[in-house]
């Protein structure tokens, strides 16, 4: 799922996704104080718009060139920058808040992706971390793209690389009230804060 991967289909149609923030974001989110946030794996930008109508200093991050361009369109109160985490190191302790929503990041030996995600978080801040639940998925071989969930780190296997410091303020199973994504109904959803 490299950069190609995700130009190709940013790139099928025009929009790819609804437009709308997603329902962790605004549930998570709505009432913090705002400050610098990041917004991993931003796409087409809806939660990047959202962040920054509700006073957010909003930096967008995305592998795909294509999302970016249309994100970004319209919208110069928000810093546009396309980087892959598992090579580009995020700025360690920048961020009063990390949001990655259904950001894939492939199981590593050392962790060494998500210890930079964890890191870029500021003390006091926060990071929320959404996946899809891989109950809800097909199995590999019935999947358009092959795609494995098990594969990639689930919002339970962040919650264990947190170590000393964080606090676990919600760790959820909820639906996702999309119904264009009924395919995929329950979402995994962890909001932690950093000690100041």
């Amino acid at each position: 799922m490299d950069q190609q991967f995700w130009d190709d289909m940013y790139s099928e149609n025009g929009q790819k996704f609804s437009g709308l923030p997603n329902d962790a974001l605004v549930a998570e989110v709505t009432g913090m104080t705002p400050g610098r946030v990041l917004d991993l794996g931003c796409g087409e930008g809806a939660d990047a718009y959202w962040l920054a109508e509700q006073g957010w200093q909003v930096t967008a991050v995305d592998i795909s060139q294509v999302a970016l361009d249309r994100a970004a369109a319209g919208h110069p109160e928000i810093t546009w920058k396309r980087a892959d985490i598992t090579t580009d190191p995020l700025p360690a302790g920048s961020f009063d808040l990390v949001s990655a929503h259904y950001f894939p990041i492939e199981h590593e030996t050392e962790h060494v992706t998500v210890r930079g995600l964890l890191d870029a978080v500021a003390p006091g801040g926060t990071l929320l971390f959404v996946s899809h639940d891989p109950a809800e998925f097909p199995p590999p071989h019935e999947h358009e793209h092959h795609f494995d969930p098990y594969a990639f780190y689930a919002p339970a296997e962040i919650r264990a690389l947190l170590g000393d410091g964080w606090t676990v303020e919600v760790d959820d199973r909820r639906d996702r009230n999309r119904p264009a994504a009924a395919h995929q109904i329950k979402d995994l959803v962890l909001r932690a804060r950093r000690a100041a």
